[in-house]
């Protein structure tokens, strides 16, 4: 049986955010891309790394909707995700990881789950 336990990693102030639009946080090996649009006071996790190139660049992509679903698209490629759900946006099979955000006393939190 594997137990879970949910693990909030602190990510930066809220004022630190860059407003509509990304930053790469570290969390030991992981990169994870955080989005914060201003306009819809709010916040997305996911991975960083592009499914189609394997490089760390989603956090550096270019953030907006499509038909009010909040997207990234890579900036290499322009392949966008949902920022919801991590499904591809343009029709293809792959997927990104997305991660709960939460805030709490100015902090932006991402929740990241480990397994043992």
């Amino acid at each position: 049986m594997t137990e879970t336990s949910t693990t909030w990693l602190a990510a930066c102030r809220v004022e630190d955010a860059v407003e509509n639009g990304g930053v790469c946080v570290k969390n030991g090996e992981d990169q994870i891309a955080l989005f914060y649009f201003t306009r819809r006071n709010e916040w997305f996790a996911t991975q960083n790394e592009c499914p189609h190139r394997k490089q760390m660049a989603l956090s550096r992509g270019m953030t907006g909707s499509a038909t009010d679903e909040p997207k990234v698209a890579c900036p290499f490629h322009k392949k966008t995700f949902s920022l919801i759900t991590g499904e591809c946006l343009s029709g293809d099979e792959c997927a990104i990881k997305t991660y709960p955000v939460r805030i709490e006393n100015g902090t932006v939190y991402i929740c990241t789950t480990q397994n043992f």
